[in-house]
C-alpha cells in the first residue's frame, strides 16, 4: 500500500509558521484561498486537488480566535468534501483551553466544546503545543499527539551557561511542567505561590525554595497578561534572585501585559511562535521558532512513526 501524498495548509492565524513548518517538511504551501464575504462571513476554497492526500491543516486559534477557529473548522470541512484521505488538525496553541472545567455555576466548558467542533468538521487527528491542562486530550475522541515547546526553550538557555539557575514556577500548577525543565537543566526548583484577585491581576503570597544570588529561570505555558510573571519577578528579586528570566510557551501579549514587561523586574522574555507577535519596544522579547519541530512531528505522522523520542532532552523526559 502506498503512502498518501502530503500537502499541508493554512489559514490566516499564523501563515508565516505554517510556512517555516512547509519549508521544513520539504513541501510547498497548499494554496488555498482564506478570506470574508462582506458580511464577515469566513469563505475558503482550496485550489488544488487532494483528493486521496494526507492534509495538515495548520490553524493556532489565537487572536481574533473566533475568527481563527471558524477558518480551522471551515477549511477542514473544506479538505473532507475534497476527498482528502487523512486530515490533521495542526494547532500550534488551542484557544479557550482554560475553560475547560466548571468552575462555578451555569458556566460551558468551552474546551471540550471546541474539541467536540473539530471532529465533527472532520478532522482525523490533533498535532499541538503545549496544552494548557493535560486532560484537554482526552476531550478529543481522535488520537492527539501532545508536542512541548521545551526542546526550543532547553536549546536556547543552555547556549546561555547561566550559573546557579534555578527553575521556577510561577504558579501551584505549573510544578509538574517546570519540574521536568529542572531535571533537564540538573537545576533546583522553586514555586511562587500566588492567589488571583481579579482575571489580569495577582497577589503573590510566597515564595518556596531559595532563590538568594540564583538565577531564574521562570517557566509557564501561557501569559496573556502578563500580571503572573511580573508579580512573580518582583517577588523573586525581593527575596534576593540575580537575574530573572521567562519563558513562556505561548505569549498572546496584550497592551497591558507589554506595558507590564516594561516596567518589569524580567530581564528578557523567551517564547515561540506558536501565536504572531508584533516587536515590543522598551523590553527585549527573544522567539524562538517551533517549526522546525513541528515539522518533524509532521513527517513521523505521515511516515506512521513514532513522534516520543521528540520528548527526551539531556536524559530526561519533557512529558508534564
Amino acid at each position: 500500500m502506498t503512502t498518501p501524498q502530503l500537502k499541508i495548509f493554512s489559514g490566516n492565524a499564523n501563515r508565516p509558521l505554517a510556512q517555516r513548518i512547509a519549508d521544513c517538511v520539504g513541501v510547498p504551501l497548499g494554496n488555498a484561498t482564506v478570506t470574508e464575504f462582506p458580511d464577515q462571513e469566513t469563505f475558503v476554497k482550496i485550489n488544488e486537488n487532494i483528493r486521496g492526500w494526507d492534509v495538515f491543516v495548520v490553524q493556532p486559534t489565537c487572536p481574533p480566535a473566533n475568527q481563527h477557529l471558524m477558518e480551522l473548522l471551515i477549511m477542514i470541512d473544506a479538505a473532507r468534501r475534497a476527498s482528502a484521505k487523512r486530515i490533521t488538525a495542526v494547532l500550534p496553541f488551542y484557544g479557550y483551553a482554560r475553560q475547560d472545567r466548571k468552575d462555578q455555576p451555569r458556566v460551558p466548558i468551552t474546551a471540550k466544546l471546541v474539541a467536540n467542533l473539530i471532529v465533527a468538521a472532520g478532522a482525523n487527528r490533533v498535532l499541538t503545543i503545549d496544552l494548557h491542562a493535560q486532560q484537554l486530550q482526552g476531550f478529543f475522541d481522535i488520537p492527539v499527539d501532545h508536542l512541548y515547546a521545551a526542546p526550543v526553550i532547553y536549546r536556547y538557555f543552555s547556549e546561555k551557561k547561566l550559573t546557579d539557575l534555578v527553575l521556577v514556577s510561577p504558579d501551584i500548577g505549573g510544578v509538574k511542567m517546570v519540574s521536568a525543565y529542572a531535571n533537564m537543566f540538573h537545576a533546583p526548583l522553586a514555586i511562587v505561590a500566588k492567589k488571583r484577585k481579579t482575571g489580569s491581576d495577582v497577589e503573590v503570597l510566597n515564595v518556596v525554595g531559595d532563590v538568594r544570588e540564583k538565577n531564574v529561570l521562570m517557566v509557564d505555558d501561557l501569559t496573556e497578561t502578563a500580571g503572573t510573571l511580573t508579580r512573580a519577578a518582583e517577588a523573586l528579586k525581593a527575596k534576593g534572585a540575580k537575574k530573572v528570566y521567562a519563558a513562556v510557551s505561548h505569549a498572546v501579549l496584550s497592551p497591558m501585559a507589554v506595558a507590564r514587561l516594561r516596567k518589569s523586574k524580567l530581564v528578557e522574555l523567551v517564547t515561540t511562535d506558536t501565536v504572531p507577535h508584533t516587536p515590543v519596544r522598551g523590553f527585549k522579547v527573544t522567539e524562538l521558532s517551533v517549526a522546525p519541530l513541528l515539522a518533524e512531528a509532521i513527517k513521523r505522522i505521515h511516515g506512521g512513526e513514532s513522534v516520543s523520542s521528540l520528548f527526551e532532552i539531556n536524559g530526561a523526559r519533557v512529558e508534564s
